[in-house]
């Protein structure tokens, strides 16, 4: 056959093959097919990454060059001789998937007719000695009769249970109700004879058509999961086409709660009895998967903290370090409500455990930052240096992980006024030592604006930035925010350097004007800047809107921006034009079209909070805002576009902003 096939390649007349990408003509896949069929039984996976790469199944076409290849992949799939066979289908299926969703006019002329030519012989890989070969082949069944078939002559268990889980797509992609009920039938006889693991895939499989079957089998799904000895059974049987590894019961568990997204209650209720047969059993495996999915629960559903409270306070003195770490974490977002296990938290603060690889801190570090959250003292010593430690040991602690991973400095240390004087020694220190290239410089500028007037002790540290380009306008908020106490720098703050943009310039006026300099000075070329661009920056506008009824004459074109600027100017307007006139209207209503995206379900979380202070500040809503605020409110929806640790803060923050507003008389 290799013969064969390498005359027949000779043949084709590659010259006029359309590839699917111009840097990877038609020559290179003769090139890939004719290196598979030297190399025979030692081919290798490698070995058919050219031809992934010619036919770009990413594209959304099929051309003439997968036409043209197509008899030689069927031939080299099917030849039990050949060494990278799994992959070999796993590329015919690439391509039967996208011909059938690409757009008519992108599919080759010949493409269709070539596959129905070779379909008997691709058929043929469902019934493969191997059983490898035959999942990859599933992709390839079609029909789903043509899979009920291939179930009832399955053997193998690796096999069998994604031909189930395929049944369940092809009954979710099916109109015809004959073909439902065959489906149906097959995963309802699994789910009361069926080995454990299958009977979960059978619930898995139903899930696809039925989304309520999950609900329904919840009891089978917790039995299965929390079965130890059933455990190693995963990994020797849960198996998915175009994935190499087996699937552990702890990825199922993952996937089994996914199945209940649309059903809240019942994803809960499914974490909460993990949780509690895992403690019975002493599985920590089991009751790490759990707490991850609680966690992804809670991220998103307030109304998931009075269940899993309490559980997180039993796993503070969980044996399993990862246990541990995570039941301290839960604990530390949860802020306040923690505060009957603050003996439990500071117990551990010494802890070092860890959580998996991908986590950073010890439990140590989130019981430490759980009692700074319930505002417990103990939390106190040695908290700035602990928290600064994984700055000094990495370049950057940027995430997009959604994991439990360490809060940021600042999101730490900000809420801790009132307890400035004993860590703003070590604060002040740090600073003097990091000095301009500190890793964590930024953060605590960050935090020294927090606690305003109570950091100025802190002043010859933040003056002693003014000249880096990197932190000097942080240092500028920093200085502002103490207050009356920072006015002797206000000479520092004129001769600050700034990077050479027209807005630095700007705010550097208006802060020097803040710390008692001359107002006109900075009234003129912020007011000129609003008047003079034609869509003012919302920095310039927010200036010039804290300079109040002094910037009077300016506030025609302040008025213009909130009227025809963009979105992300005539907020800032809507409040500098009341600063300025000191009216409520027309501000309160523009304001209150910022609330209108969340309260329909939108993320646009950090207007409605800006817009949220606004309308506090200026001391009116309109009935409509109060009953909308009150919806919003009252949903059972974290208020916040983050999914790690940072969803609870803004989402504390907001309803306490919501609150504000519906506290106005």
């Amino acid at each position: 056959m290799a013969e064969i096939s390498l005359q027949a390649l000779d043949d084709v007349p590659r010259e006029r093959l359309e590839s699917a990408l111009e840097h990877h003509p038609a020559k290179e896949m003769r090139s890939a097919l004719r290196r598979l069929v030297r190399k025979g039984g030692a081919a290798a996976d490698d070995d058919c990454h050219p031809l992934f790469d010619c036919f770009a199944l990413g594209t959304g076409r099929v051309t003439s060059v997968a036409t043209a290849a197509l008899p030689f992949l069927v031939a080299l799939a099917g030849d039990p001789d050949m060494g990278a066979r799994t992959t070999l289908v796993q590329l015919l299926a690439g391509l039967s998937t996208m011909a059938a969703e690409a757009e008519p006019g992108l599919v080759d002329a010949g493409w269709h007719e070539t596959w129905r030519r070779h379909l008997p012989r691709i058929r043929a890989l469902l019934s493969d000695p191997r059983p490898e070969v035959r999942r990859e082949a599933l992709a390839l069944a079609g029909k789903a009769d043509v899979l009920v078939e291939r179930w009832h002559a399955e053997t193998d268990p690796t096999v069998r249970l994604p031909v189930l889980l395929a049944l369940g797509d092809a009954a979710a992609g099916s109109a015809d109700a004959g073909t439902v009920d065959r489906v149906r039938a097959v995963v309802a006889e699994v789910l009361r004879t069926g080995a454990p693991v299958m009977r979960v895939a059978a619930v898995h499989a139903w899930a696809v058509f039925d989304p309520r079957a999950p609900v329904r089998e919840l009891d089978v799904l917790v039995e299965v999961l929390s079965d130890p000895s059933v455990r190693p059974r995963f990994e020797a049987t849960w198996y998915m086409p175009d994935v190499d590894n087996a699937f552990t019961r702890e990825d199922v568990v993952s996937w089994t709660a996914g199945l209940l997204d649309d059903a809240p209650h019942s994803a809960l209720s499914f974490v909460v009895r993990l949780v509690d047969a895992a403690g019975r059993t002493g599985d920590s495996r089991l009751c790490r998967a759990a707490l991850e999915e609680a966690w992804r629960l809670l991220v998103v559903l307030p109304s998931a903290a009075p269940a899993l409270l309490p559980l997180a306070g039993a796993l503070l003195a969980d044996p399993d370090d990862g246990v541990r770490y995570r039941a301290a974490h839960l604990l530390a977002v949860l802020g306040s409500r923690a505060a009957p296990y603050a003996d439990g938290l500071a117990a551990l603060l010494d802890d070092p455990g860890e959580g998996d690889c991908l986590f950073e801190g010890t439990v140590g570090d989130h019981a430490r930052w759980a009692l700074t959250r319930i505002g417990d003292p103990r939390a106190l010593p040695d908290l700035v240096e602990r928290l600064c430690a994984p700055h000094q040991r990495l370049h950057s602690r940027g995430y997009g992980s959604i994991d439990p991973h360490s809060p940021q400095v600042e999101d730490v240390l900000a809420p801790l006024r009132a307890h400035a004087d004993v860590l703003l020694p070590t604060v002040r220190k740090l600073l003097r030592d990091d000095g301009v290239g500190g890793s964590s410089t930024g953060s605590f500028l960050k935090v020294l604006t927090a606690w305003g007037p109570v950091a100025a002790p802190a002043i010859p540290e933040v003056v002693a930035l003014l000249d880096d380009t990197r932190h000097s306008l942080s240092a500028i908020d920093a200085l502002v925010a103490m207050g009356p106490a920072a006015a002797s720098a206000e000479p520092a703050v004129r001769a600050c350097t700034v990077l050479d943009f027209p807005g630095n310039h700007l705010k550097v006026a208006w802060a020097a004007w803040r710390l008692g300099g001359d107002r006109d000075a900075a009234l003129r070329p912020i007011g000129d800047a609003v008047l003079t661009e034609e869509e003012p920056s919302p920095g310039a506008v927010s200036l010039l809107g804290d300079l109040g009824a002094a910037a009077a004459r300016y506030a025609d074109p302040v008025r213009h921006a909130m009227e025809h600027g963009g979105t992300w100017v005539r907020l800032p307007a809507a409040v500098a034009l009341w600063s300025i006139t000191s009216e409520p209207e027309p501000s309160v209503s523009v304001l209150e079209e910022y609330l209108l995206p969340v309260a329909d379900g939108g993320d646009a979380y950090g207007y409605f909070l800006d817009a949220l202070r606004a309308l506090a500040r200026i001391g009116t809503a309109s009935p409509a805002a109060r009953a909308l605020l009150r919806t919003v409110r009252g949903s059972d929806r974290r208020l916040s576009a983050h999914r790690d640790y940072r969803a609870f803060l803004q989402d504390e923050e907001i309803r306490s902003a919501i609150d504000d507003v519906l506290a106005l008389p």
